[in-house]
């Protein structure tokens, strides 16, 4: 018998020691080693499973780096490193990381989404991206964000269950404040999220909606879910997000020039959020391959942004970062996975 290290707490891998003829003390301390150093103690050999998960490419783009990690069968999952410089200066590395190979919701402003789902992630292989990337590419990782391939809230249990993971003091130890979900807005999927931000300890868990229109409208022309879940769904379930002394939700708008950013759109999103205690993050568009949209210009980003904080919303716009390695929001995706996709369509 052997354990999948990565996808356990340490308090649930020494429940597991009993079987692996290993003492509590010495699971404790070989999972520590394991998370910390990047390497096993040698009487853990034949004992435990670490998910095979190499690095195949890795693309650059200054700061930036995309690296893509091969998966049984072949697939390759997608995730991102971003050292961004705070205010006081100091460096802080934000993971993007995949819940799945692929997606279903569609967005037609999304790369991921031309692929269809390929594959839920298990939570090894969710935690192995970190795993990759804080000993293979020795990056002191201070955030997660789930916002790489994939629907979160469709593989919700092994993402909840790798934010334990994530978060453990003796391991990772990423704080609750620092990760955040985020999802096209399925209300079930916020209504779980809801359940364990509740739980002790996670309290400070970040809630991220992928919003990105003001309308219904708008919204169903580039966002399939909303034909099913539409904006007063939404904004149900987020009033019911729990309030008191929690972080805003952030609200992501991709701002598609020509779609949804005409004069007194941003009033309609000021509108839909009135009551909410929300930080707004506008991303400019960031073309996907064959896109039907430009980016949008400097001056179209800043004109929503004005008025969006007019309207009364707390606005931020996004930094641009990743763009030229289709590493960027909305760019990640193999194309030979598109490209098998488009031949079995025919």
């Amino acid at each position: 018998m052997s354990v999948g290290i990565l996808g356990l707490t340490e308090s649930q891998f020494v429940a597991e020691a009993k079987h692996l003829d290993l003492t509590p003390a010495a699971a404790a301390r070989g999972w520590r080693q394991l998370f910390r150093e990047g390497t096993l103690p040698a009487r853990f050999n034949g004992k435990v499973q670490i998910p095979y998960m190499p690095i195949v490419r890795r693309e650059p783009d200054g700061a930036t780096l995309k690296f893509a990690q091969q998966l049984e069968g072949g697939l390759e999952t997608e995730s991102v490193i971003l050292p961004q410089r705070g205010r006081t200066g100091r460096i802080r590395t934000s993971l993007c990381v995949s819940s799945q190979v692929g997606c279903a919701m569609g967005c037609r402003f999304c790369e991921t989404s031309t692929l269809g789902r390929r594959k839920q992630l298990t939570t090894d292989e969710i935690v192995g991206q970190w795993f990759a990337a804080r000993h293979s590419e020795q990056q002191a990782i201070t955030n997660i964000v789930f916002m790489g391939m994939g629907e979160p809230t469709d593989n919700i249990e092994a993402v909840l269950q790798a934010i334990r993971v994530l978060t453990e003091h003796g391991g990772p130890a990423i704080a609750p404040s620092r990760i955040s979900v985020s999802t096209v807005g399925r209300a079930q999927g916020i209504e779980r999220l809801a359940e364990f931000a509740n739980e002790p300890g996670f309290r400070q868990l970040r809630l991220a909606v992928s919003l990105n229109a003001p309308n219904d409208e708008v919204r169903q022309s580039i966002m399939p879910v909303n034909r099913t879940e539409p904006l007063a769904d939404l904004r149900a379930a987020m009033d019911a997000w729990p309030a008191g002394d929690r972080l805003p939700i952030l609200v992501e708008y991709v701002l598609i020039p020509g779609v949804n950013n005409a004069p007194g759109h941003a009033r309609e999103v000021a509108d839909f959020l009135a009551g909410l205690s929300v930080n707004l993050n506008v991303i400019p568009y960031n073309p996907i391959r064959d896109s039907p949209w430009p980016a949008p210009t400097e001056s179209e980003v800043i004109a929503f942004c004005e008025e969006a904080r007019s309207a009364g919303l707390r606005t931020k716009r996004r930094r641009t970062m990743g763009r030229d390695a289709m590493a960027a929001c909305g760019q990640l995706g193999n194309p030979k996975l598109k490209r098998e996709r488009q031949r079995g369509s025919r």
